[in-house]
């Protein structure tokens, strides 16, 4: 699990390195959830890392889809004004 990334890291992932890491962190996330309910947490500061990490990665997605966006409508008006 790569709880301890900082938003830096992440944004010098590629797309599918950072859906990786979602997975991955979501299923260690499950995981500590169901342990947290049936025993004892050896680190119950895990909890709060990995679902802090599951949002740096979400609202890093986020924002390359927004530029994205910003890009392909920039590209249509922009093809647009030329015809």
């Amino acid at each position: 699990m790569v709880v301890g990334m900082k938003a830096k890291e992440l944004r010098e992932m590629s797309d599918e390195q950072l859906a990786l890491t979602l997975k991955e962190t979501a299923d260690s996330y499950f995981r500590l959830r169901t342990q947290g309910q049936t025993e004892r947490l050896d680190a119950p500061s895990e909890l709060r890392k990995s679902r802090r990490l599951i949002a740096r990665v979400k609202t890093i997605q986020r924002e390359r889809s927004l530029v994205a966006e910003a890009q392909a409508s920039a590209g249509a008006t922009g093809d647009e004004t030329s015809e």
